[in-house]
């Protein structure tokens, strides 16, 4: 298996892959844009096509200063109230250099919960602060296994820090996750898209 090179043979300069080697290509299903909504749900697409979901998060902002923005899981009945278990930790750097470190997060895990999971927390909504990140669902369809989920963003934090937050878990459920909604803790959705990719 050869992949060609440039004469100076600088992987900047690669021209082809072996024909072995997977692109792992990205398929845009579905884009949503926040207007004041209460929540965005993906509720189509979401099937045994594909064996991962890319959720991407680009410029979401909130309606109420210091709100979390959260998901949640539909499996087959029209409630998003899938049982997860899930653990979370942050980065965090202060915009004045006063204070940087890196936490876990017990209270915001969830153990065997319904509830929604909190991903961007402690949003601002100052005018210039918003959240970015993306969220990978794996084998959704499956009726065997768990259905493990990562999340990892980045906000503009209301209290003026930037806050990392990293995500992971798991549906504990048998049935296939076919619906996934996004919300706030309390408010709307002021602005800011979110894109379904599948991929292949």
């Amino acid at each position: 298996m050869a992949i060609n090179l440039a004469n100076n043979n600088s992987l900047a300069n690669i021209t082809a892959l072996p024909s072995s080697v997977s692109g792992g290509a990205m398929t845009l299903l579905a884009t949503q844009t926040a207007s004041g909504s209460a929540s965005l749900s993906f509720t189509s697409g979401i099937d045994d096509t594909y064996d991962s979901y890319v959720f991407k998060f680009i410029n979401i902002h909130p309606e109420t200063d210091a709100a979390e923005f959260q998901v949640n899981f539909r499996d087959g009945s029209t409630a998003y109230d899938a049982t997860k278990t899930t653990t979370y930790f942050q980065v965090y750097h202060g915009e004045g250099d006063a204070s940087a470190g890196i936490a876990y997060e017990a209270s915001y895990d969830l153990a065997q919960s319904t509830s929604s999971q909190r991903i961007f927390d402690n949003m601002g909504n100052d005018a210039d602060q918003n959240a970015s990140g993306e969220l990978i669902l794996y084998n959704p369809s499956s009726t065997t296994f768990v259905k493990h989920f990562i999340f990892r963003g980045n906000t503009a934090e209301n209290a003026d820090y930037s806050i990392e937050s990293n995500v992971a878990g798991y549906c504990n459920v048998t049935a296939a996750i076919d619906g996934v909604q996004f919300s706030m803790s309390s408010g709307n959705i002021d602005s800011g898209v979110i894109k379904l990719y599948g991929i292949s």
